[in-house]
């Protein structure tokens, strides 16, 4: 479906996004800034949320969990009927030397970011393709190219969300689906609470501009490749701050 379609579809319903990991941080900025935009948003995080939106829904799901991913996206296909836009924001970072990790951590990071990012795009793919129309946006991160001590786990499973995006892009583009991915740079949320200054302050320096990633520079991103003009962009993915 091509933008002037789109636009027909807009005029009798509010587009329908899907938002994973909205309890907090950039999932709840993003919750906020979408509605405000217009669209009829969905999210997700596995435990309830302390806000509620005229325009929001929220299911209590572990995006790596197969049933329950299933499950949620039959109510969505009950509820809206349609979906336009997904964000895969959802994600767990450990900033650990890989011999003091955890094989836990290993398992949790790989579930959350790599299967919880297949299984929310092969669902919604299932959903956008009977309108012939999608914009999908994975989230990877500036630690991949920057090869990041203390982050290879972290870092790895984004760099199989690239990989994925890429190859989901070429798998979906006849479906009328585009599938591209943001890089964040360090952002002032929980995923790097914790997290020494002198190394934040280190990974920063890396970056041709020198400050923390702010929320919106991530919506400007998303705004960008999901908008029905940016039919012809698939497949790409944008790291902040000149990394």
């Amino acid at each position: 479906m091509r933008s002037a379609s789109l636009k027909s579809v807009l005029v009798d319903n509010a587009p329908t996004m899907l938002i994973t990991g909205t309890s907090k941080g950039i999932g709840r900025y993003l919750v906020e800034y979408y509605v405000e935009k217009g669209f009829q948003v969905i999210g997700c995080s596995r435990r309830m949320v302390d806000y509620s939106l005229a325009d929001y829904h929220h299911y209590c799901v572990d995006v790596a969990d197969e049933n329950q991913v299933k499950q949620m996206f039959m109510e969505v296909r009950k509820r809206r009927g349609a979906l336009s836009v997904l964000i895969n924001n959802a994600g767990i970072a450990s900033m650990n030397h890989t011999l003091l990790t955890p094989l836990e951590t290993v398992r949790d990071i790989l579930n959350t970011n790599v299967i919880g990012t297949f299984l929310f795009c092969r669902e919604a793919a299932k959903l956008m393709q009977q309108s012939r129309y999608g914009r999908i946006v994975n989230f990877a991160t500036v630690a991949t190219p920057l090869k990041l001590e203390g982050e290879a786990m972290y870092a790895s499973s984004k760099a199989a969300v690239v990989t994925l995006t890429h190859i989901l892009a070429r798998e979906l583009a006849d479906l009328g689906i585009t599938v591209n991915a943001v890089g964040p740079t360090p952002i002032a949320t929980d995923l790097i609470r914790g997290v020494p200054k002198e190394k934040m302050d280190a990974l920063i320096n890396r970056q041709a501009i020198r400050r923390f990633g702010e929320l919106r520079d991530v919506a400007n991103v998303i705004d960008f490749f999901i908008r029905p003009e940016s039919d012809f962009i698939t497949g790409q993915v944008v790291y902040l701050g000149g990394v």
